[in-house]
């Protein structure tokens, strides 16, 4: 009997077009997992209804599949999945982990401290008791302990989310679940072994953890944060910032695997830019990479701040 593949996810927020950043985590996901025996999952997480527009994930889903970027499966978007998060929240809640909050973020705001540009939550209304009919907004009642775990990139980390982000908000003031739930909570329900995301969200993975343990899932998954491609100031490209998205790409000319080759360079992946194709990117994270359709079939050896060989998402080859 074959061993049932890992699984990873490709999971886009349908806020805004995809630019090359997200191009990158593409490559990282469909890299690893075809390196390493894995299977994709494409997730559409359209849990904020104020910011999700239905051209939006049209535009997400024709990119993907322009790049040649195909998942094995898709699970059902977070819009969708409104009544789990309410049984799960409701589990929480009859073990008193869970309490109404209606703080506002400029209340928490005057209220709390910074620490690493982090807005600390400080536990206002954690003992206040207030009715549920009061707000819809809920907190999990986070425990300052320590969550360590190793990154497949970074190596060993620990963080303790009780100090960096105080109690977790799961639920806002206008009912909608919050990236944190839907996503832990996603994770656990569709088997996803290996997170694979940009290093800005790495603050997120203890709390994640944290978290996952309370709503009893058994193994945690494990995570990669990869690097991002920044501006010069440093600023990490974004939707809200305008930068140039794959269908300008597409529209002035460029072919997918010069789109994807530009994001690979950019984020450190190969020596120079140069095309390459969705079905090539496995080889980028299995110690080298060739390229059959490049003059003399040359090889690109990864570089950047990722070794050569990344390690196998479990620890074993």
């Amino acid at each position: 009997m074959s061993t049932p593949r890992w699984r990873t996810r490709f999971a886009p927020a349908p806020t805004g077009w995809l630019h090359l950043g997200h191009v990158l985590n593409a490559i990282t996901v469909w890299g690893m997992a075809r390196a390493y025996g894995g299977s994709v999952l494409l997730r559409i997480e359209d849990h904020d209804r104020r910011r999700c527009k239905p051209d939006y994930e049209a535009g997400i889903r024709e990119d993907l599949a322009w790049l040649g970027f195909t998942p094995d499966d898709e699970a059902p978007r977070q819009s969708m999945r409104g009544d789990r998060y309410a049984e799960l929240l409701s589990a929480l809640e009859s073990r008193d982990l869970v309490y109404a909050c209606s703080c506002s973020r400029r209340e928490i705001a005057g209220g709390a401290g910074e620490r690493h540009l982090e807005l600390v939550y400080p536990g206002t209304c954690r003992t206040r008791h207030l009715d549920s009919d009061t707000t819809a907004a809920r907190r999990v009642r986070l425990v300052e302990a320590a969550q360590s775990f190793a990154d497949v990139r970074g190596g060993s980390m620990t963080q303790t989310p009780a100090l960096q982000c105080g109690d977790l908000l799961v639920r806002d003031r206008d009912a909608q679940w919050t990236y944190q739930f839907a996503v832990t909570v996603d994770d656990m329900d569709q088997g996803i072994d290996l997170v694979i995301r940009g290093e800005d969200l790495l603050t997120s993975t203890g709390r994640q953890l944290q978290l996952a343990q309370l709503l009893g899932r058994p193994q945690p998954a494990r995570f990669l944060h990869h690097g991002l491609i920044r501006h010069d100031d440093g600023e990490k490209l974004s939707k809200s910032r305008g930068d140039t998205g794959v269908r300008e790409l597409r529209n002035a000319g460029a072919t997918a695997a010069e789109v994807i080759g530009a994001a690979a360079y950019a984020g450190g992946l190969i020596g120079r830019a140069v095309p390459v194709l969705a079905g090539d990117v496995g080889a980028l994270f299995a110690g080298g990479a060739s390229f059959d359709h490049l003059p003399s079939g040359q090889n690109l050896s990864p570089v950047g701040k990722v070794p050569t060989a990344w390690p196998h998402p479990h620890g074993r080859l």
